[in-house]
């Protein structure tokens, strides 16, 4: 067996969190670059700034991430680095900007710290990038060497995100658990295989005990335990698992069908990665017969508001329209390693299942 390391995200959580954030950054130079999505930037660029005042810690002019994470965003993100002399970035926002930022870390050769100010995906801990072409169509994962320096969880600007983002946070989160147990099942795995996949069941247990109260905390502004919880399960525990695992148990049909799905025109415009990744879900446990767990799953999805059948995404169940996108799922590198071949008739049937599901309540 071939060497291998793990280098885990630490982090700070709390409605104080920034307030360690002097304390990281002088142990990687003087000079930071905040990088990310406006709205972002404008809820917490303040925090920051009053975190790093008289610390001796230099905040360089703040960047726009450019709206989407593609390699030509991360390359300027990179180059402006280089060009103020930061010695480190701080990724402010969700994925997308996230991931912005720790491709530039990684070709401008500096540490990067995240601060998410919304929890919908693992992006803050993970290590790697999820990359798109400038209309957002998948492009590639980037392979990182290793993830953030520190993250920064400010579980107020969290609470006051809107609800949306923590509800596709908690889609995203549950389909770890059942992507790399499927991917896994049928392999003898090393150490931190094994360890990554007995974690991702805490990606579903703190979902189901805390999740619906969770997102009405969110709901009120409220930065509570419930809230807290849930947060830490798609930050924290979604990032673990990725990080402890082989890229080839990482993902697999819900992820997959998440990514044939945005080759529909400004498909990423309406719909967010984690309410379509958790309909992926769904179909994957009818793929893999596991009836009692979709019944389940679907009434507390249904429960929470995500997404339980193509109409909530703005997709009709018709087998040609459906065709390439189920073309664009099985060509995906989360499909390169299953433990049994799925068709793209077996997707077709899994999502007919879940569409029958869904039938009686919309009757």
């Amino acid at each position: 067996m071939s060497d291998y390391s793990v280098s885990l995200a630490s982090y700070t959580i709390g409605a104080d969190a920034y307030d360690k954030l002097a304390a990281h950054c002088l142990t990687c130079g003087k000079k930071a670059l905040a990088v990310g999505g406006k709205t972002a930037l404008e809820k917490a660029l303040p925090k920051i700034q009053a975190a790093l005042a008289g610390t001796g810690v230099e905040l360089a002019d703040p960047l726009w991430y450019g709206g989407e994470c593609t390699y030509e965003n991360i390359d300027l993100v990179a180059a402006a680095a280089g060009q103020c002399g930061a010695d480190m970035i701080l990724g402010v926002g969700g994925g997308k900007a996230l991931d912005t930022a720790k491709g530039a870390a990684q070709r401008a050769g500096v540490p990067v710290f995240c601060l998410p100010t919304i929890a919908a995906t693992c992006a803050a801990t993970s290590a790697q990038s999820i990359v798109y072409t400038a209309d957002s169509v998948f492009d590639s994962f980037y392979f990182l060497d290793g993830p953030a320096a520190h993250v920064f969880i400010d579980t107020q600007i969290i609470a006051e995100a809107p609800v949306k983002y923590l509800r596709a946070g908690i889609g995203d989160t549950v389909a770890k658990h059942y992507e790399c147990a499927l991917s896994a099942q049928n392999d003898e795995l090393a150490h931190s295989d094994a360890l990554a996949v007995q974690v991702s069941g805490l990606c579903v247990g703190p979902i189901r005990r805390y999740g619906l109260q969770a997102l009405a905390d969110c709901r009120q502004d409220i930065a509570t335990f419930a809230l807290e919880q849930v947060v830490l399960a798609i930050i924290a525990t979604t990032g673990m698992v990725s990080v402890l695992i082989q890229d080839k148990y990482n993902g697999a049909l819900a992820h997959s069908l998440f990514y044939g799905f945005t080759i529909l025109p400004h498909f990423e415009e309406h719909y967010l990665h984690g309410d379509v990744v958790g309909y992926g879900v769904l179909v994957q446990l009818a793929v893999e017969k596991r009836q009692q767990e979709l019944a389940e799953l679907y009434q507390l999805f249904a429960d929470m508001g995500l997404p339980t059948c193509l109409a909530d995404i703005g997709v009709r169940c018709d087998r040609e329209e459906l065709a390439p996108i189920l073309a664009e799922t099985l060509a995906g590198a989360d499909m390169e390693y299953l433990p049994w071949p799925i068709t793209g008739e077996m997707v077709l049937a899994g999502i007919e299942q879940v569409e029958a599901l869904a039938a009686p309540a919309k009757v």
